[in-house]
C-alpha cells in the first residue's frame, strides 16, 4: 500500500539523483523564451537544448521540479480552474531529462521502479499506453506488465511535438485506475474522457526531427523528456479524487473557510477551489518579480487576483482578504522555495493594495453587470462587458465566469472589437521576453568554440583572432563586406555583452569597424559591428571599447549604493525589480508599497553621496552561491547564475552578486543626483538617477537656470521676488472678483423672489451670480456674455425659488442657437446668435415670472 505521508516531491529529485541525474532547481516562472507568457512546462528550461540550438550539458541526464502557470496565451486553463477536479493556474512538474544519453529502456525502467517500489502504487491498479506503432515501447514495458495492460493509441493521445517543426516523437503514459466502483459514466474506460483512469505521468520519446515538409528524420541522439504532476500524484497517494481534497489545497480551504464562516462543502465549493489555487500564483508570481500591470504578464496576474476576490465576494467576503492567505502558501512551501519566506510581507502589502483598488470599483461594477444581465436572454452585451473591464477593471474572464452560473454567454466577438480599437488608439502592444534572437548558428558555433572569454574586467583593449562572423540573420559567413553590418565573435573580447540592466559596450575594431552594440546569445559574446573594410574569419585585429565605458561603470556602481541606501532607509523589505544602466544615466525599480517621500529622496541621496565622499575600494570574490548568499550578498531572484558566483562589495555599504563592471572606488563616482521618482505597478516603485558628468552637467544647466530666474525677475533673490509676485497676483484676482461682483444689477421682484436678468460686459458672471444670490433670500438670476470673438455665455441660479436653472438656461440656449445644462440650483450653456440677445432675455425675464406666478 502507497505511503500516503510520502513528500512526493522530495522522493523524486532523491531518486533521479541517486540514479545520476543532477537535480537543477526550479526556472523562473517567466521564461527566457519570446515565444512563452509563462513556464508551462518542465521541459521549457531545456528547449534550447531539445531543439539544437546549444549543446548538450555536463551531465547530460537531469530531472527538476519546475513551477508553472497556465493562465495565459496558449496554454490557459484559467477558465477551469475551481470547476474540475486537476486544473490549476499554478502547478509543480516533476520531470527527468536525458539530453541523448539513454533513451526507451532506461526511461520506462525508472519510471516503473519509482512508481511500483517508492510511491508503491499497486501494480494492480496501473495502466501504460504507448504509441499505436511503437512496437519497441511496447517490448520494453511487457517486461514489467502484463501485455493486456498495454494500449497503442494513435498521435492524438501518444505522439508529442513541440510544434508543427523540430523535434518529436511518440510518447508512453502511465495511468491510475480509480476504481469502477467509484467512476461508472460511459467515458470510464481506458481512453474515454472519464475521471476513472487517470494519467500520472508521461513519458515522450525523442527521436525525430520533423521539417516543414512533413518528413520525419532520425534525430542523432534521441532524447527523454518526462512530465509527472505533483499535485494529482499526491491527490492519488492520499486516496483523494480531486487533487484540492489532498493536503496541498486543504490548508487553503480551511483558511477560505475561516474568513467567511462557512463550511466548505465540495459540490458547491468552486469558489473555495479558485481562490485556494489563484493564492499560490498570485503569491509565486509576485515572489518571482512580477507585479499588477495594465498589459502582458502583469495583466495575467492582476486577473488572476480580481478573479480571486470576485469568487470571495460570492463568498460573502466584503473586504482585502487574499494577502492573509500568504501565510499559508509560505507555510507549505517556503521549505522547498525558500525565497517566499524573504519576500512574504512584501507580496502581502504588494496583493493589499491591488485588492483594496479593486474594492474600491467592484460594487459599482456589480450594479452595472446585474443591470445589463436583468435585460439578458443569451448573450450578454459585448459592450457592457467592455465597461466593466475598461471602467472597473472587470478582466472578460471574470465576467465570462459571473455568466457560466447562470448559464449564459458573453458577445466576445463586440468585446474584442472595442479592445482592438482601444488598443490602435493607445498603440499598445505587448513585447514578450527572451534571448535577442531564437535562432541562429549558435549551436554550431558552442560546439567548434565554446564560450569565447570575456577580458574587459581587465583591459579595454586587446589583440583578438576573429573567430566566426555572422550576418545580420545570425547565420555565419566567412567575410562582411565594407559598409555590411552583422556580428563578430573574438577568441577573447574586452566589450561586455548586455546583461544584469547594463548595456552593451560599444567600441571599435580599429581601422576596420565600428561597434555599435554587444550582446550574449546562449553564453557566446557577440559584438554587433558595421565595417568600413572587408573583414574575414580568421584575422587578428586591434579593439578598443569606447570611452563610454567608464561613464557606465560609475552609473552601474551607483546603483549598487542606491539599492543599499533604499534598504537602510525604506527597509530590508526592499528588492530590486529590474534596472537599466547606461553612460549617461541610471534607472532603478524596486518593491515598496508607496510613493517615497521627498524627505526620503533627500536622506536616499544624501547616503550615496556621503558613501561616495568616504570611498571605499571596489572588492570583488568568486565564491560559490551558497557561500555567496551566506556572505550577506544580494542575489536577484530569476538571474542565472553559475555554480561559481562573482561577489563585489564596497567596503560596508554594499555586498551584491554581479558580473558587471565597476568602478575601482566609489569615489571615482563623482555627485549623485535622484531626477524622478515614480510609480511602476503596484508595489513597485522607480528612481531615475545620474552621477559623474550627467550629474555635472545637470548641476550646471541647474545654475545657467537660476541665473536666467535671476534676469527675468531682476533680483538676485528669486525666492522673495517671486513670493511678492504672488502676492502682487492675488491682490489683483481680489480686485477683478470685487469689480464684478459688485457690478449694479438691476432686479425686480415677484413675490419674495428677487429675479435679474442681464446681459453684461465683463467680470466672471458666476462670481456675480453667486454674489446676488448671497444678499437675497429668494433669487433667480440669469446672466449673458459675449466675448470678443462673438462667443456666447450664458449662467442662471437659483436660490429657495420654483425655478429650476437647469430648464430655464436651456431654453434660453436654444434662443441663441445653442445648448446646455444643470443643476436645479446653477446651470451654465453657451450660444452663438447675438442678434438674438435682446429676444433671449425678454424671454428668461417671462419664464422666470410664469413659474413664479
Amino acid at each position: 500500500m502507497q505511503n500516503k505521508n510520502l513528500d512526493v516531491r522530495k522522493a523524486y529529485l532523491e531518486f533521479f539523483a541517486s540514479k545520476g541525474h543532477e537535480v537543477i532547481a526550479s526556472a523562473p516562472l517567466v521564461p527566457n523564451d519570446a515565444t512563452l507568457l509563462f513556464t508551462n512546462a518542465g521541459m521549457v528550461p531545456f528547449k534550447s537544448i531539445f531543439t539544437g540550438e546549444v549543446p548538450r550539458p555536463t551531465p547530460p541526464i537531469r530531472t527538476s521540479c519546475q513551477t508553472c502557470i497556465r493562465a495565459g496565451g496558449k496554454h490557459n486553463d484559467l477558465d477551469n480552474v475551481g470547476y474540475t477536479a486537476r486544473h490549476h493556474t499554478f502547478f509543480e512538474m516533476l520531470g527527468n531529462f536525458s539530453f541523448g544519453e539513454y533513451f526507451k529502456t532506461d526511461a520506462i525502467a525508472y519510471a516503473w521502479e519509482f512508481v511500483t517500489e517508492i510511491l508503491k502504487l499497486p501494480k494492480d491498479r496501473l495502466y501504460v499506453t504507448v504509441h499505436e506503432n511503437d512496437d519497441e515501447a511496447f517490448k520494453i514495458w511487457e517486461k514489467h506488465i502484463a501485455k493486456e495492460r498495454i494500449y497503442r493509441f494513435g498521435d492524438k493521445d501518444n505522439f508529442w511535438a513541440m510544434g508543427d517543426t523540430g523535434p518529436c516523437g511518440p510518447c508512453s503514459e502511465i495511468f491510475y485506475d480509480q476504481g469502477a466502483e467509484n467512476f461508472t459514466s460511459d467515458e470510464d474506460y481506458m481512453g474515454g474522457d472519464g475521471d476513472r483512469f487517470l494519467e500520472i505521468w508521461n513519458l515522450v520519446f525523442m527521436q525525430y526531427e520533423r521539417s516543414a515538409d512533413g518528413t520525419m528524420s532520425p534525430l542523432p541522439k534521441p532524447s527523454i523528456d518526462t512530465g509527472m504532476g505533483l499535485e494529482r500524484v499526491s491527490a492519488i497517494m492520499q486516496g483523494k479524487f480531486s487533487n484540492y481534497d489532498s493536503d496541498l489545497f486543504m490548508p487553503y480551504i480551511d483558511a477560505v473557510a475561516k474568513l467567511c464562516g462557512k463550511a466548505y462543502e465540495y459540490e458547491s465549493g468552486a469558489s473555495y477551489r479558485v481562490i485556494s489555487d489563484h493564492i499560490r500564483s498570485v503569491t509565486f508570481l509576485l515572489a518571482q518579480g512580477t507585479t499588477f500591470d495594465k498589459e502582458g504578464r502583469g495583466y495575467v496576474l492582476r486577473r488572476i487576483l480580481r478573479r480571486a476576490v470576485r469568487h470571495g465576494y460570492l463568498l460573502g467576503i466584503k473586504e482585502p482578504f487574499m494577502h492573509k492567505l500568504v501565510d499559508v502558501v509560505v507555510a507549505q512551501m517556503g521549505s522547498h522555495y525558500t525565497y517566499l519566506n524573504d519576500k512574504k510581507e512584501t507580496i502581502k502589502e504588494q496583493i493589499r493594495l491591488e485588492e483594496e483598488r479593486f474594492f474600491a470599483t467592484i460594487s459599482s461594477g456589480l450594479e452595472l453587470f446585474n443591470a445589463e444581465l436583468a435585460n439578458t436572454k443569451e448573450i450578454f452585451s459585448g459592450e457592457v462587458a467592455f465597461k466593466l473591464y475598461d471602467t472597473y477593471g472587470f478582466p472578460l474572464d471574470l465576467t465570462a465566469d459571473m455568466l457560466r452560473d447562470k448559464n449564459l454567454r458573453v458577445d466576445e466577438a463586440r468585446f474584442d472589437e472595442l479592445m482592438a480599437e482601444q488598443k490602435a488608439r493607445a498603440k499598445a502592444a505587448w513585447k514578450g521576453s527572451g534571448d535577442k534572437s531564437a535562432k541562429g548558428d549558435f549551436k554550431e558555433l558552442l560546439e567548434e568554440y565554446g564560450e569565447n572569454e570575456f577580458i574587459g574586467y581587465e583591459s579595454l583593449e586587446s589583440k583578438s583572432k576573429i573567430l566566426a562572423l555572422l550576418d545580420s540573420e545570425y547565420k555565419r559567413t566567412q567575410s562582411l563586406k565594407a559598409n555590411e553590418r552583422g556580428w563578430v565573435m573574438l577568441d577573447k573580447t574586452p566589450f561586455y555583452a548586455e546583461s544584469g540592466g547594463q548595456c552593451g559596450d560599444s567600441g571599435e575594431i580599429v581601422g576596420v569597424a565600428h561597434v555599435f552594440d554587444t550582446q550574449k546569445f546562449h553564453g557566446l559574446n557577440l559584438s554587433f559591428i558595421e565595417t568600413d573594410k572587408e573583414l574575414k574569419v580568421g584575422d587578428v585585429v586591434s579593439v578598443k571599447v569606447s570611452n563610454e565605458r567608464s561613464e557606465i561603470a560609475r552609473h552601474h556602481s551607483a546603483t549598487h549604493l542606491l539599492h543599499a541606501a533604499l534598504r537602510k532607509i525604506l527597509g530590508s523589505h526592499v528588492t530590486q525589480a529590474g534596472s537599466s544602466v547606461e553612460a549617461t544615466k541610471l534607472r532603478f525599480d524596486f518593491s515598496h508599497p508607496k510613493a517615497v517621500s521627498a524627505e526620503e529622496l533627500d536622506k536616499i541621496e544624501s547616503f550615496v553621496n556621503n558613501a561616495i565622499a568616504n570611498g571605499a575600494a571596489a572588492k570583488t570574490e568568486i565564491m560559490s552561491i551558497d557561500d555567496a548568499k551566506n556572505s550577506g550578498a544580494i542575489a536577484l531572484f530569476g538571474e542565472k547564475y553559475d555554480e561559481n558566483v562573482r561577489v563585489l562589495s564596497f567596503g560596508d555599504v554594499s555586498k551584491e552578486l554581479c558580473g558587471g563592471t565597476h568602478v575601482k572606488n566609489i569615489n571615482e563616482i563623482g555627485s549623485f543626483f535622484i531626477v524622478k521618482e515614480s510609480g511602476v505597478s503596484a508595489g513597485v516603485r522607480r528612481i531615475e538617477a545620474i552621477c559623474s558628468a550627467s550629474a555635472l552637467n545637470f548641476a550646471k544647466n541647474l545654475r545657467l537656470e537660476l541665473d536666467e530666474i535671476k534676469t527675468e525677475l531682476k533680483s538676485v533673490e528669486p525666492l522673495t521676488a517671486i513670493a511678492k509676485l504672488k502676492d502682487e497676483i492675488r491682490s489683483l484676482k481680489e480686485r477683478v472678483k470685487n469689480a464684478a461682483s459688485s457690478q449694479n444689477l438691476d432686479f425686480t421682484s415677484v413675490g419674495a423672489t428677487k429675479i435679474c436678468v442681464a446681459n453684461t460686459k465683463n467680470g466672471d458672471i458666476k462670481t456675480m451670480i453667486d454674489g446676488f444670490k448671497n444678499q437675497h433670500e429668494s433669487a433667480a438670476i440669469m446672466l449673458i456674455q459675449v466675448d470678443e470673438g462673438g462667443k456666447i455665455s450664458l449662467a442662471a441660479g437659483v436660490k429657495n425659488a420654483s425655478i429650476k436653472a437647469g430648464e430655464w438656461v436651456k431654453m434660453v440656449a436654444q434662443i441663441l442657437g445653442g445648448n446646455g445644462g444643470g443643476k436645479d440650483d446653477f446651470a451654465t450653456a453657451g450660444g452663438k446668435n447675438v442678434a438674438e440677445i435682446e429676444n433671449a432675455l425678454k424671454a428668461a425675464l417671462e419664464f422666470a415670472k410664469e413659474k413664479l406666478a
